[in-house]
Protein backbone atom coordinates (compact mmCIF):
# COMPACT_ATOMS: atom_id res chain seq x y z
CA UNK A 1 0.00 0.00 0.00
CA UNK A 2 1.11 3.44 -0.67
CA UNK A 3 2.34 6.10 1.43
CA UNK A 4 -0.73 7.62 3.16
CA UNK A 5 -0.38 11.50 3.36
CA UNK A 6 -0.96 13.45 6.67
CA UNK A 7 -1.08 16.76 5.26
CA UNK A 8 -3.13 17.57 1.90
CA UNK A 9 -2.08 21.07 0.53
CA UNK A 10 -1.80 22.96 -3.00
CA UNK A 11 1.88 23.04 -4.28
CA UNK A 12 0.43 24.71 -8.01
CA UNK A 13 1.14 28.07 -8.51
CA UNK A 14 -1.11 31.03 -9.25
CA UNK A 15 -1.41 30.45 -13.03
CA UNK A 16 -2.63 27.37 -12.51
CA UNK A 17 -6.92 26.88 -12.54
CA UNK A 18 -6.77 22.96 -11.10
CA UNK A 19 -4.51 21.24 -9.70
CA UNK A 20 -4.45 17.48 -8.69
CA UNK A 21 -2.71 16.42 -5.39
CA UNK A 22 0.18 14.14 -6.55
CA UNK A 23 -0.92 11.66 -3.57
CA UNK A 24 -4.23 9.49 -3.30
CA UNK A 25 -3.93 7.81 -0.30
CA UNK A 26 -5.72 9.48 2.98
CA UNK A 27 -6.83 8.28 6.21
CA UNK A 28 -9.77 9.72 8.25
CA UNK A 29 -7.24 11.37 10.62
CA UNK A 30 -5.31 13.79 7.51
CA UNK A 31 -5.13 17.59 7.36
CA UNK A 32 -6.55 19.11 4.49
CA UNK A 33 -5.28 22.68 4.08
CA UNK A 34 -7.36 24.65 1.47
CA UNK A 35 -6.30 28.77 1.18
CA UNK A 36 -7.96 31.54 0.60
CA UNK A 37 -9.50 31.50 -3.15
CA UNK A 38 -9.70 27.64 -3.25
CA UNK A 39 -11.16 24.89 -3.48
CA UNK A 40 -10.36 21.02 -2.33
CA UNK A 41 -12.88 18.48 -4.51
CA UNK A 42 -12.44 14.86 -3.57
CA UNK A 43 -13.23 12.86 -6.92
CA UNK A 44 -13.74 9.18 -7.20
CA UNK A 45 -14.60 7.08 -10.27
CA UNK A 46 -15.03 10.22 -12.61
CA UNK A 47 -17.46 11.73 -9.67
CA UNK A 48 -17.28 14.89 -8.31
CA UNK A 49 -17.85 14.17 -4.30
CA UNK A 50 -17.51 16.17 -1.07
CA UNK A 51 -15.88 20.35 -1.37
CA UNK A 52 -14.40 21.74 1.41
CA UNK A 53 -13.58 25.80 1.21
CA UNK A 54 -10.89 27.61 2.69
CA UNK A 55 -9.20 26.29 5.93
CA UNK A 56 -7.31 23.58 7.87
CA UNK A 57 -10.22 20.54 7.82
CA UNK A 58 -9.33 17.73 9.38
CA UNK A 59 -10.83 14.38 7.85
CA UNK A 60 -13.57 12.33 9.18
CA UNK A 61 -16.48 10.20 7.99
CA UNK A 62 -18.81 13.16 8.86
CA UNK A 63 -17.16 15.91 6.87
CA UNK A 64 -17.06 13.59 3.53
CA UNK A 65 -20.44 11.83 3.44
CA UNK A 66 -20.39 11.69 -0.21
CA UNK A 67 -17.08 9.63 -0.09
CA UNK A 68 -17.94 7.65 3.08
CA UNK A 69 -21.17 6.79 1.70
CA UNK A 70 -19.84 5.60 -2.00
CA UNK A 71 -16.95 3.34 -0.40
CA UNK A 72 -18.04 2.61 2.85
CA UNK A 73 -15.89 3.96 5.09
CA UNK A 74 -16.30 3.00 8.72
CA UNK A 75 -17.08 5.12 11.72
CA UNK A 76 -15.15 6.00 14.29
CA UNK A 77 -11.60 5.09 14.58
CA UNK A 78 -9.21 5.82 11.53
CA UNK A 79 -10.05 4.42 7.95
CA UNK A 80 -7.74 4.55 5.23
CA UNK A 81 -9.34 5.13 1.88
CA UNK A 82 -8.14 5.95 -1.61
CA UNK A 83 -9.57 8.67 -3.46
CA UNK A 84 -8.01 12.24 -5.58
CA UNK A 85 -7.94 15.37 -4.49
CA UNK A 86 -8.02 18.11 -6.87
CA UNK A 87 -7.79 22.20 -5.67
CA UNK A 88 -8.98 24.80 -7.88
CA UNK A 89 -7.75 28.18 -7.55
CA UNK A 90 -10.79 30.71 -7.96
CA UNK A 91 -8.80 33.96 -8.39
CA UNK A 92 -9.50 36.03 -11.12
CA UNK A 93 -6.68 35.06 -14.08
CA UNK A 94 -5.80 38.14 -16.09
CA UNK A 95 -4.29 39.18 -19.15
CA UNK A 96 -4.72 35.97 -20.78
CA UNK A 97 -3.96 36.28 -24.56
CA UNK A 98 -6.39 35.60 -27.51
CA UNK A 99 -6.27 35.77 -31.01
CA UNK A 100 -7.78 34.64 -34.49
CA UNK A 101 -5.91 31.66 -36.29
CA UNK A 102 -7.24 32.87 -39.52
CA UNK A 103 -8.44 36.04 -41.53
CA UNK A 104 -11.43 37.17 -41.36
CA UNK A 105 -13.39 37.74 -45.02
CA UNK A 106 -15.31 40.46 -45.90
CA UNK A 107 -16.14 43.08 -48.61
CA UNK A 108 -14.85 46.71 -47.07
CA UNK A 109 -18.31 48.72 -47.22
CA UNK A 110 -17.09 52.03 -48.24
CA UNK A 111 -14.51 51.26 -50.80
CA UNK A 112 -16.29 48.12 -51.84
CA UNK A 113 -12.72 46.11 -51.90
CA UNK A 114 -12.37 42.26 -50.32
CA UNK A 115 -10.70 42.60 -47.31
CA UNK A 116 -9.05 40.16 -44.86
CA UNK A 117 -8.42 41.23 -41.51
CA UNK A 118 -8.08 39.40 -38.02
CA UNK A 119 -7.99 40.65 -34.37
CA UNK A 120 -6.42 39.83 -31.09
CA UNK A 121 -6.64 40.86 -27.63
CA UNK A 122 -6.64 39.76 -23.79
CA UNK A 123 -9.46 38.48 -21.27
CA UNK A 124 -9.88 37.69 -18.04
CA UNK A 125 -11.31 34.39 -16.35
CA UNK A 126 -11.91 32.58 -13.10
CA UNK A 127 -13.96 29.59 -12.28
CA UNK A 128 -17.46 29.88 -11.61
CA UNK A 129 -18.11 26.17 -10.72
CA UNK A 130 -15.12 24.12 -9.80
CA UNK A 131 -17.60 20.23 -10.08
CA UNK A 132 -18.60 21.42 -13.23
CA UNK A 133 -15.14 22.27 -14.50
CA UNK A 134 -13.75 18.90 -12.84
CA UNK A 135 -16.23 16.98 -14.47
CA UNK A 136 -16.31 18.27 -17.98
CA UNK A 137 -13.10 19.90 -18.98
CA UNK A 138 -10.29 18.34 -16.77
CA UNK A 139 -10.90 14.49 -16.68
CA UNK A 140 -7.81 12.35 -16.26
CA UNK A 141 -5.52 15.65 -16.40
CA UNK A 142 -3.35 16.22 -13.60
CA UNK A 143 -3.29 20.32 -14.19
CA UNK A 144 -5.55 22.63 -16.21
CA UNK A 145 -3.05 25.72 -16.44
CA UNK A 146 -4.45 29.57 -18.72
CA UNK A 147 -2.84 28.09 -21.61
CA UNK A 148 -5.02 24.68 -21.59
CA UNK A 149 -7.81 26.71 -20.65
CA UNK A 150 -7.79 28.83 -23.36
CA UNK A 151 -6.96 26.25 -25.85
CA UNK A 152 -10.49 24.41 -24.63
CA UNK A 153 -11.93 27.19 -25.88
CA UNK A 154 -10.24 28.35 -28.88
CA UNK A 155 -12.98 27.05 -30.91
CA UNK A 156 -15.41 28.52 -29.43
CA UNK A 157 -13.60 31.94 -29.11
CA UNK A 158 -12.81 32.00 -33.17
CA UNK A 159 -16.37 31.47 -34.79
CA UNK A 160 -17.81 34.14 -32.24
CA UNK A 161 -15.07 36.40 -32.88
CA UNK A 162 -14.77 36.26 -36.36
CA UNK A 163 -18.41 35.72 -37.22
CA UNK A 164 -19.18 39.11 -34.95
CA UNK A 165 -16.60 41.25 -36.51
CA UNK A 166 -17.79 40.08 -40.58
CA UNK A 167 -21.49 40.99 -39.47
CA UNK A 168 -20.80 43.88 -37.13
CA UNK A 169 -18.81 45.40 -39.45
CA UNK A 170 -21.18 44.85 -42.78
CA UNK A 171 -24.74 45.78 -40.57
CA UNK A 172 -22.80 49.29 -39.24
CA UNK A 173 -20.84 49.96 -42.83
CA UNK A 174 -18.03 50.65 -40.43
CA UNK A 175 -14.84 51.65 -42.54
CA UNK A 176 -11.45 49.60 -42.17
CA UNK A 177 -9.92 52.82 -41.89
CA UNK A 178 -12.15 53.97 -38.76
CA UNK A 179 -12.36 50.38 -37.16
CA UNK A 180 -10.07 51.29 -34.17
CA UNK A 181 -13.24 53.70 -33.14
CA UNK A 182 -15.28 50.34 -32.39
CA UNK A 183 -13.36 48.68 -30.15
CA UNK A 184 -14.41 48.91 -27.01
CA UNK A 185 -17.96 48.37 -28.84
CA UNK A 186 -16.76 45.06 -30.15
CA UNK A 187 -14.97 43.86 -27.08
CA UNK A 188 -18.42 44.24 -24.55
CA UNK A 189 -20.64 42.82 -28.04
CA UNK A 190 -18.68 39.77 -28.22
CA UNK A 191 -18.31 39.34 -24.49
CA UNK A 192 -21.58 39.37 -24.01
CA UNK A 193 -21.84 36.36 -26.72
CA UNK A 194 -19.10 34.44 -24.70
CA UNK A 195 -20.30 34.42 -21.47
CA UNK A 196 -22.83 31.60 -21.82
CA UNK A 197 -20.54 29.45 -23.43
CA UNK A 198 -17.79 29.39 -20.62
CA UNK A 199 -20.39 29.51 -18.01
CA UNK A 200 -21.83 26.20 -19.83
CA UNK A 201 -18.19 24.48 -18.63
CA UNK A 202 -18.05 26.77 -15.28
CA UNK A 203 -15.81 29.36 -16.10
CA UNK A 204 -16.96 32.91 -15.93
CA UNK A 205 -15.24 35.13 -18.55
CA UNK A 206 -14.51 38.26 -16.37
CA UNK A 207 -13.42 40.50 -18.81
CA UNK A 208 -12.79 40.77 -22.56
CA UNK A 209 -11.23 43.07 -25.20
CA UNK A 210 -10.32 43.43 -28.45
CA UNK A 211 -7.01 45.49 -28.65
CA UNK A 212 -6.05 44.74 -31.75
CA UNK A 213 -7.72 44.88 -35.31
CA UNK A 214 -5.12 43.09 -37.80
CA UNK A 215 -4.81 44.82 -40.77
CA UNK A 216 -3.69 43.97 -44.07
CA UNK A 217 -0.75 45.94 -44.41
CA UNK A 218 1.17 46.19 -47.40
CA UNK A 219 -1.07 44.49 -49.37
CA UNK A 220 -0.95 46.78 -52.85
CA UNK A 221 -4.67 46.83 -52.96
CA UNK A 222 -4.92 47.87 -49.40
CA UNK A 223 -2.42 50.49 -49.27
CA UNK A 224 -3.94 52.36 -52.82
CA UNK A 225 -7.02 52.69 -50.58
CA UNK A 226 -5.94 53.46 -47.61
CA UNK A 227 -3.55 56.33 -49.48
CA UNK A 228 -6.85 57.53 -51.16
CA UNK A 229 -9.01 57.48 -47.71
CA UNK A 230 -6.37 59.78 -46.25
CA UNK A 231 -5.61 62.28 -49.38
CA UNK A 232 -9.73 62.86 -49.16
CA UNK A 233 -9.68 63.18 -45.06
CA UNK A 234 -6.54 66.11 -45.70
CA UNK A 235 -8.18 67.71 -48.39
CA UNK A 236 -11.56 67.79 -45.95
CA UNK A 237 -9.71 68.80 -43.46
CA UNK A 238 -7.81 71.78 -45.49
CA UNK A 239 -11.32 72.89 -46.76
CA UNK A 240 -12.51 73.22 -43.91
CA UNK A 241 -9.77 75.16 -42.05
CA UNK A 242 -10.04 77.47 -45.24
CA UNK A 243 -13.77 77.86 -44.84
CA UNK A 244 -12.80 79.20 -41.41
CA UNK A 245 -10.28 81.52 -41.81
CA UNK A 246 -13.07 83.28 -44.80
CA UNK A 247 -15.42 83.91 -42.20
CA UNK A 248 -12.96 85.26 -39.63
CA UNK A 249 -11.43 87.46 -42.40
CA UNK A 250 -15.10 88.39 -43.25
CA UNK A 251 -16.02 88.82 -39.72
CA UNK A 252 -12.62 91.31 -39.29
CA UNK A 253 -13.77 93.81 -42.27
CA UNK A 254 -17.29 94.42 -41.31
CA UNK A 255 -16.03 94.98 -37.52
CA UNK A 256 -13.74 97.24 -39.23
CA UNK A 257 -16.64 99.11 -41.10
CA UNK A 258 -18.32 99.55 -37.98
CA UNK A 259 -15.42 101.00 -36.40
CA UNK A 260 -14.89 103.53 -39.40
CA UNK A 261 -18.25 104.59 -39.35
CA UNK A 262 -18.31 104.58 -35.44
CA UNK A 263 -15.22 106.99 -35.61
CA UNK A 264 -16.80 109.19 -38.88
CA UNK A 265 -20.20 109.65 -36.94
CA UNK A 266 -18.40 111.50 -33.37
CA UNK A 267 -15.66 113.20 -35.94
CA UNK A 268 -18.83 114.78 -37.51
CA UNK A 269 -20.85 115.00 -34.17
CA UNK A 270 -17.45 116.96 -32.54
CA UNK A 271 -17.50 119.25 -35.14
CA UNK A 272 -20.93 120.16 -35.21
CA UNK A 273 -22.33 119.07 -39.14
CA UNK A 274 -23.82 115.49 -40.30
CA UNK A 275 -23.00 113.66 -43.41
CA UNK A 276 -25.57 115.56 -45.40
CA UNK A 277 -24.07 118.69 -44.58
CA UNK A 278 -20.69 116.95 -45.51
CA UNK A 279 -21.73 116.51 -49.20
CA UNK A 280 -23.15 120.10 -49.47
CA UNK A 281 -19.70 121.12 -49.08
CA UNK A 282 -18.33 118.80 -51.12
CA UNK A 283 -20.90 120.28 -53.75
CA UNK A 284 -20.03 123.81 -53.17
CA UNK A 285 -16.10 123.47 -53.05
CA UNK A 286 -16.80 121.76 -56.93
CA UNK A 287 -19.14 124.82 -57.50
CA UNK A 288 -16.08 127.18 -56.60
CA UNK A 289 -13.92 125.63 -58.61
CA UNK A 290 -15.41 125.70 -61.98
CA UNK A 291 -14.88 129.24 -64.20
CA UNK A 292 -17.10 131.49 -65.64
CA UNK A 293 -20.77 133.05 -65.42
CA UNK A 294 -22.15 129.38 -66.87
CA UNK A 295 -20.36 127.26 -65.04
CA UNK A 296 -21.83 129.63 -61.98
CA UNK A 297 -25.36 129.07 -63.11
CA UNK A 298 -24.68 124.92 -63.16
CA UNK A 299 -23.56 125.91 -59.14
CA UNK A 300 -26.37 127.58 -58.92
CA UNK A 301 -28.85 123.83 -59.70
CA UNK A 302 -25.75 122.61 -57.10
CA UNK A 303 -26.48 124.82 -54.40
CA UNK A 304 -30.50 124.13 -54.90
CA UNK A 305 -29.52 120.97 -54.03
CA UNK A 306 -26.97 121.68 -51.45
CA UNK A 307 -29.87 123.30 -49.66
CA UNK A 308 -32.39 120.78 -49.78
CA UNK A 309 -29.91 118.17 -47.91
CA UNK A 310 -27.49 120.64 -46.20
CA UNK A 311 -29.29 122.06 -43.85
CA UNK A 312 -28.03 125.13 -42.22
CA UNK A 313 -24.34 125.08 -43.20
CA UNK A 314 -25.45 123.94 -46.49
CA UNK A 315 -28.24 127.09 -46.43
CA UNK A 316 -25.36 129.56 -45.16
CA UNK A 317 -23.13 128.47 -47.93
CA UNK A 318 -25.72 128.39 -50.60
CA UNK A 319 -26.80 132.11 -49.65
CA UNK A 320 -23.29 133.32 -49.62
CA UNK A 321 -22.23 131.76 -53.33
CA UNK A 322 -25.88 133.08 -54.07
CA UNK A 323 -25.02 136.63 -53.44
CA UNK A 324 -21.68 136.36 -55.48
CA UNK A 325 -23.71 134.95 -58.32
CA UNK A 326 -25.92 138.14 -58.48
CA UNK A 327 -23.03 140.30 -58.29
CA UNK A 328 -21.17 138.64 -61.27
CA UNK A 329 -24.57 137.91 -63.31
CA UNK A 330 -25.83 141.43 -63.11
CA UNK A 331 -24.94 143.61 -65.41
CA UNK A 332 -23.70 147.30 -63.78
CA UNK A 333 -26.42 149.98 -64.40
CA UNK A 334 -25.17 153.46 -65.43
CA UNK A 335 -26.32 156.08 -62.84
CA UNK A 336 -29.31 158.33 -63.80
CA UNK A 337 -28.84 161.81 -65.05
CA UNK A 338 -30.72 164.02 -62.22
CA UNK A 339 -31.23 167.90 -62.56
CA UNK A 340 -31.74 170.91 -59.87
CA UNK A 341 -35.23 170.97 -59.16
CA UNK A 342 -34.77 175.00 -58.42
CA UNK A 343 -33.17 176.14 -61.89
CA UNK A 344 -32.91 172.34 -63.71
CA UNK A 345 -29.15 172.47 -64.15
CA UNK A 346 -28.29 168.77 -64.57
CA UNK A 347 -26.67 167.68 -60.93
CA UNK A 348 -22.86 165.77 -60.54
CA UNK A 349 -24.31 162.23 -59.08
CA UNK A 350 -24.63 162.66 -55.55
CA UNK A 351 -24.49 166.27 -54.94
CA UNK A 352 -26.19 167.68 -51.95
CA UNK A 353 -26.47 170.87 -53.08
CA UNK A 354 -26.55 172.07 -56.95
CA UNK A 355 -23.42 173.47 -58.63
CA UNK A 356 -25.72 176.15 -60.15
CA UNK A 357 -27.94 177.80 -57.78
CA UNK A 358 -26.69 175.87 -54.52
CA UNK A 359 -30.35 174.97 -54.05
CA UNK A 360 -30.28 171.60 -51.71
CA UNK A 361 -31.43 168.51 -53.14
CA UNK A 362 -33.31 165.52 -51.80
CA UNK A 363 -31.14 162.39 -51.07
CA UNK A 364 -31.87 159.47 -53.40
CA UNK A 365 -34.41 157.07 -52.65
CA UNK A 366 -33.00 154.04 -50.86
CA UNK A 367 -34.40 150.75 -48.96
CA UNK A 368 -34.70 150.75 -45.75
CA UNK A 369 -33.85 146.97 -45.33
CA UNK A 370 -30.45 146.70 -47.22
CA UNK A 371 -29.48 150.52 -48.91
CA UNK A 372 -30.48 149.81 -52.50
CA UNK A 373 -30.52 152.97 -54.42
CA UNK A 374 -33.99 152.93 -56.49
CA UNK A 375 -33.85 154.43 -59.58
CA UNK A 376 -37.20 153.98 -60.94
CA UNK A 377 -40.54 153.89 -59.26
CA UNK A 378 -41.94 150.46 -57.65
CA UNK A 379 -43.29 149.08 -54.75
CA UNK A 380 -40.70 146.51 -53.66
CA UNK A 381 -37.25 146.23 -53.70
CA UNK A 382 -35.59 144.44 -56.85
CA UNK A 383 -32.44 143.56 -54.71
CA UNK A 384 -33.99 142.00 -51.08
CA UNK A 385 -37.77 141.79 -51.77
CA UNK A 386 -39.03 144.60 -49.33
CA UNK A 387 -41.88 146.79 -49.30
CA UNK A 388 -40.49 150.03 -50.35
CA UNK A 389 -41.94 153.31 -48.49
CA UNK A 390 -44.19 155.55 -50.17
Amino acid sequence: MAAIASVIKYEGDNSTFIWKHPCEDFNTSSQLIVHESQEAIFFLNGQALDLFGPGRHTLETGNIPLLRHLINIPTGGVSAFHCEVYFINKTEQMAIRWGTDSKVQYVEPTYKFPISIGANGEMSLCVDDSRKLLVKLVGTERVLDRQQLTTCFRSILMTKVKTYIAQAMRANAINIFEIDESLETFSADIQKRLIPDFLDYGVQLKRFYVTTVVKPDGDPQYEKFKELHFRQYADIAEAKLKQQIDMIQAQTEAQKVVIDSQAQATKRMQEGYTYQQERGFDVAQDAAQNEGAGQFSNMGIGLGMMAGVGGTVGGMVGGAVSDAFAGITTQPQSAANHFCEQCGVELTPGAAFCDECGAPQAAPDTCAKCGFKFIKPGKFCPKCGTKREN
